[in-house]
């Protein structure tokens, strides 16, 4: 009963906005700027792509209620992952990559050179085989300008396909991506609580601190790295580690999103609207904006590392791993700061030095330890191609063989099968890393493998890994 309910209402709700959708794009064909609303700079254009996209999550709401409990279920959701990725992915290259280029404009203005009164810099540019010249107003130009582009839409939908992505992946497979009974034995839901709660804890954080007097210290960013280090104690106490660095990233992101969306996009509409109207503007406003935005720049390294993390577990597999992840954001975010400040042409020279001495430090400490004693020594006797297969056959092959049978993979994860004893022989490095090493796999030891289930392939492996 509760499924036809569901599929009714999502059915209505993908109705219902394709005729919304419909008759804003209509009205917005006979207004002049795609009908802007207000002072909000909205359109009701863009407010048709937003409910596009509410659409496609209705209609994608819809195929999963029909599918649900079948095998196009896990079809279903690898797609989800690949499609949303994607999007995720390059939303964030230009968010990203916007972010890089204005605070690099900022850094490399020419301030003293034959600048007008009005302007605060300017700078001369060569790309793609074309010069550019540009100009930035100390507070802005006597006439606005018709066509004024606004950054924001990159940060929008970097966030909400970064929300959707860590739904399919983790939320949707909670108990399997979520939560580690381990680590600690909650409940999907009340670990999908804890996990978006703590965005929304973590801007009122950040966003308190910046209220403060402390944001124009130094101190701040000291302050602002012990508290972004709690949060990442925080998810690897309660998530499984491969999760716990995710959210460490989202909430990131979600400082970064924030920030334009309360602060810097409400700045500009400020200035817009000031000097439209010929009112005094307040200075303040493009400052606090400007500095909301250095955040975010210092942010997109540490951002980008938790991107790529999950795919090597030589990093959330330390028995630390919220030291590993703080460690990391520390050395990525003194790397972005050597840039900016090249980019300002000012030199220091310990910061990029100090920055890589953290990163590879990473490195050895993570490296796997040289066993002594009686575990140096536990190799005594051959171990047989046989047995190994045995306990592969029995550990593994739920999720890597050609015909899966977990309840959340219903194909190979990237592709890995162990059908037979030669795909095992051929992929035994892999192995040797994710089982013995990190002991990363099976995913959070969903099948009970023991430590001597681990020793016993490590030493086959240690033996030529042979086909005997």
């Amino acid at each position: 009963m509760i499924q036809y309910v569901t599929l009714l209402s999502l059915l209505l709700a993908f109705l219902l906005l394709l005729s919304v959708i419909f008759v804003l794009q209509r009205v917005a064909k006979t207004r002049p700027d795609g009908g802007v609303v207000g002072d909000s700079g909205f359109t009701l254009e863009g407010y048709s792509y937003a409910l596009i996209l509410l659409a496609v999550v209705a209609a994608v709401g819809i195929c999963y209620v029909l599918v649900r409990d079948t095998a196009w279920a896990g079809h279903l959701m690898e797609w989800m992952n690949i499609v949303v990725r994607l999007m995720h992915i390059t939303f964030g290259i230009a968010w990203i990559g916007a972010s890089f280029y204005f605070v690099f404009l900022e850094n490399a203005l020419n301030r003293t050179e034959n600048v007008r009164d009005e302007l605060a810099g300017n700078l001369w540019a060569v790309h793609g085989g074309g010069f550019y010249y540009l100009e930035k107003y100390k507070l802005a130009p006597k006439q606005i300008p018709k066509s004024l582009h606004w950054f924001k839409y990159e940060a929008y939908f970097t966030w909400l396909s970064g929300f959707s992505l860590l739904f399919v992946v983790y939320y949707f497979n909670a108990s399997s991506m979520l939560i580690d009974p381990r680590v600690l034995d909650i409940s999907p839901l009340a670990g999908v609580g804890i996990g978006v709660g703590s965005f929304i804890a973590g801007w009122l954080i950040y966003d308190g601190l910046c209220r403060t007097s402390l944001v124009r210290s130094k101190w701040f960013m000291v302050v602002g790295f012990a508290i972004a280090t709690v949060f990442a104690y925080f998810y690897a106490e309660i998530f499984s580690a491969r999760a716990a660095y995710i959210h460490f990233g989202a909430m990131l992101g979600t400082l970064m999103v924030g920030n334009v969306f309360f602060t810097i996009i409400p700045a500009q509409k400020a200035m817009v609207k000031a000097a439209t109207e010929g009112t005094p503007l307040d200075p303040t406003l493009g400052k606090n904006a400007l500095a909301r935005s250095l955040h975010n720049n210092y942010m997109t390294l540490p951002v980008l590392f938790v991107m790529v993390s999950n795919h090597f577990p030589s990093t959330f597999s330390h028995a630390y791993p919220w030291a590993i992840l703080a460690v990391i954001t520390l050395g990525t975010a003194g790397v972005k700061h050597w840039l900016n400040l090249r980019e300002k042409h000012q030199s220091n020279a310990w910061v990029l030095p100090g920055s890589v001495a953290l990163l590879l430090a990473v490195v050895f400490v993570t490296a796997p330890k040289a066993e002594t004693g009686t575990a140096a020594a536990a190799c005594t006797e051959e171990v047989t191609m046989s047995r190994v297969n045995m306990i592969v056959q029995t550990r593994c092959v739920q999720c890597h063989s050609s015909s899966p049978t977990d309840d959340v993979f219903k194909s190979p994860p990237n592709g890995v099968v162990y059908d037979t004893p030669e795909d095992i022989i051929r992929l035994k490095d892999k192995i040797m890393q994710r089982v013995v090493v990190t002991k990363t796999m099976p995913q959070n030891n969903k099948t009970d493998m023991t430590q001597e289930e681990r020793d016993i392939i490590k030493c086959w492996i240690e033996q030529g890994g042979k086909k005997i």
